[in-house]
């Protein structure tokens, strides 16, 4: 894929993510029905798309925790509790009783709410690292297509990815680990745009580094405001997936390399690339 076929991959990727208008929409998939490349990119992007958002729907069937269930029956025998409260005592202490209630009411809700950001951030990383792990499974098995770009157009490659995700990139080198470039593509992931490239030795062995931006913010959107610390996760492991992965997270970006390797062998690998990043 050259540079001149730019402006129709940020068509596809807008159809994808559901960003054209009626008229946009028609008219790209009309230019796609003339090039069979494209409608091969846009059907690869939109597959990849629908694996992610089904490896999330098994939430949907899972039951309410139990710390959930215990809070509501305790929330319910407590409200049944100061009803009576209101018809024994009287307004005076019904009005004691109901400061009292909102008040502690009003710092579970605190901590509540102070628990869910601090678990945003690790519930963000965690995402992220599935949807590597995901993608490697999903591209490295390609024979005939494994990149869009190949490591012979490497400096486009990095240039049209870092103009994507509005980030500077650089590729790693692991010559010295046994690996070589093989080029990269991109993605779509929950943050946005997102880059994969992929490594191989010369057993046939395939390593992918994943990158792009990571939603750490809680919910409101309240760590927006807190220290940059919020957005930043330590080096870890991960074996939630089809192949197992070493991740971190710095300043809101995101990286992950995945590879059907031993977890001391993949160490090693994640620490070479993290030095060089």
């Amino acid at each position: 894929m050259d540079r001149k076929n730019e402006p129709m991959q940020d068509k596809i990727n807008a159809l994808v993510d559901g960003r054209l208008s009626p008229v946009e929409e028609a008219e790209t998939r009309d230019r796609l029905t003339g090039n069979p490349a494209a409608q091969e990119t846009l059907e690869a992007w939109q597959s990849q798309r629908e694996a992610l958002r089904a490896l999330h729907r098994p939430l949907l069937d899972e039951p309410i925790p139990e710390t959930l269930l215990v809070a509501a029956q305790r929330g319910q025998q407590g409200r049944q509790q100061l009803d009576r409260w209101w018809r024994w005592g009287g307004m005076a202490a019904g009005v004691m009783l109901a400061f009292g209630a909102g008040w502690l009411s009003h710092g579970r809700l605190d901590n509540q709410a102070s628990r869910q950001m601090a678990s945003a951030p690790m519930r963000a990383a965690q995402n992220f690292v599935h949807q590597a792990s995901l993608a490697h499974a999903v591209f490295s098995p390609e024979v005939r297509h494994p990149v869009e770009v190949t490591a012979a157009q490497q400096e486009h490659l990095v240039q049209w990815l870092s103009k994507r995700l509005d980030r500077p990139l650089k590729v790693p080198v692991l010559t010295a680990q046994g690996y070589e470039l093989v080029g990269g593509r991109l993605l779509s992931g929950d943050g946005g745009a997102r880059a994969q490239f992929m490594f191989q030795n010369a057993a046939g062995l395939r390593l992918t580094l994943y990158l792009g931006a990571v939603d750490t913010a809680s919910p409101a959107k309240a760590a927006a405001s807190r220290p940059q610390t919020t957005q930043e996760t330590a080096f870890r492991y991960s074996g939630d997936g089809p192949v197992p992965s070493f991740y971190w997270v710095d300043q809101g970006f995101g990286y992950a390399l995945s590879g059907a390797v031993s977890r001391e062998e993949l160490m090693k690998l994640a620490q070479a690339v993290y030095q060089q990043l």
